[in-house]
């Protein structure tokens, strides 16, 4: 059975961009409700931590001073089978190859700098989800 949570976080590059709001926006049209929600500048130690499934791939240290280069927006969404329909609405990781009115088509520049990760299990959901927040912070 497919879990009715994942997880997102609006990239450094997205919130450079003042694109915080529209992403949002995105979200709730496409039916996602906000179940936590958190405005955040990553250390490196925490960025490490959170992407240490890539530590020893060759992006790992470019990752980790992008995702610490200027804040973040992470949060918890709820919808019906959601980590499939959020990476359907977030679109192919590089934006030249995502699919017309998906959040990266429309906001992302490149494929490091692609505005927003969305998680790519239920699992990883709930572990990229309680990395960020405490159960008192879900709603």
């Amino acid at each position: 059975m497919t879990g009715n949570q994942t997880f997102t976080i609006i990239k450094p590059d997205a919130v450079k961009s003042e694109y915080i709001g529209a992403i949002l926006a995105d979200i709730q049209k496409a039916g996602f409700a906000i179940s936590a929600l958190k405005y955040v500048r990553m250390t490196v130690a925490q960025a490490e931590a959170f992407y240490g499934v890539h530590k020893e791939r060759p992006f790992f240290p470019d990752l980790v001073t992008f995702m610490t280069s200027g804040p973040i927006v992470v949060a918890i969404l709820k919808h019906d089978n959601a980590v499939e329909e959020y990476r359907k609405l977030i679109g192919a990781t590089n934006p030249a190859n995502a699919a017309e009115g998906t959040i990266r088509k429309k906001y992302a520049h490149n494929v490091q700098e692609n505005a927003v990760h969305g998680s790519d299990s239920d699992e990883n959901a709930a572990i990229e989800g309680n990395f960020f927040f405490s159960q008192c912070e879900r709603f």
